[in-house]
């Protein structure tokens, strides 16, 4: 199926691609949404890793409302400490390389059912733990993550939610 983009839509994404081909000489990975929404940086971690890193903390934290762009926040910050850990770097693409192990093949390739039964494998690992842990600390504690769900952050600044936003949630199901 053919999909039309109008004029702000091409331009957005041939924005992304003449900034894409800017930085292609620099070092690290960078990958773009086909769509020109976000782009995943990463100076220390190779492209398989990142995108692994990526599908594993969906998987983990599976929502459908959330885009890809918060989960590759979380990665590009385990990036930013594996570029000054290297064992913290050898602990990530070991990990990876155990679920591609677990999955016979790339961990990416494989079928839901199947990822999760490589995860379910490696609950205990440290490197399942560091990217959980990353996810808890890091996906969830994003703004744009909180509307998503329909939080509104602090409230103590605007008077609190006794008067403002206490029962307009409309995701919880009517009593």
């Amino acid at each position: 199926m053919k999909k039309s983009i109008n004029r702000r839509q091409f331009l957005q994404t041939s924005g992304l691609v003449i900034a894409g081909a800017a930085v292609a000489g620099s070092t690290g990975t960078r990958l773009f949404d086909p769509t020109g929404a976000w782009a995943l940086s990463t100076t220390t971690l190779d492209e398989h890793t990142a995108m692994t890193l990526v599908a594993m903390c969906r998987s983990l934290y599976p929502h459908k409302m959330i885009e890809d762009a918060q989960y590759s926040k979380v990665v590009e910050e385990l990036d930013k400490k594996a570029s000054t850990d290297p064992a913290f770097a050898q602990l990530l693409h070991d990990g990876v390389a155990a679920l591609d192990a677990g999955a016979h093949g790339k961990w990416l390739d494989v079928s839901d059912e199947e990822k999760l039964r490589v995860l379910k494998n490696m609950d205990t690992t440290p490197f399942f733990q560091t990217v959980r842990g990353a996810m808890v600390n890091g996906f969830y504690n994003q703004p744009v993550v909180w509307k998503q769900f329909g939080y509104e952050g602090s409230s103590w600044q605007l008077g609190g939610y006794l008067n403002r936003g206490f029962n307009d949630i409309s995701w919880l199901p009517k009593e």
